[in-house]
């Protein structure tokens, strides 16, 4: 087998979440979906924000990222 540069890649399947938050919450997204759309000149709707946003969020947790990375090498040994 060759040894490519590009690993394989994971799995891309999309995964439905379906999660009930409360009203502010809602307006706190819908709040930021109108500031996006502003920054941005393109609207985007609130579903197809939130990915992103858990994404960074999750990306810019140092101690999350830290274990999660900790258990991968574990896990490999």
């Amino acid at each position: 087998m060759a040894d490519l540069k590009l690993g394989r890649l994971p799995d891309r399947t999309p995964v439905k979440l379906t999660i009930t938050i409360t009203p502010d919450l809602q307006s706190g997204l819908q709040a930021y979906a109108a500031l996006y759309a502003s920054t941005y000149g393109v609207e985007e709707p609130v579903v197809d924000l939130v990915p992103a946003m858990l994404a960074s969020f999750l990306e810019s947790d140092r101690n999350f990222v830290k274990a999660r990375d900790d258990a991968r090498r574990a896990g490999s040994k």
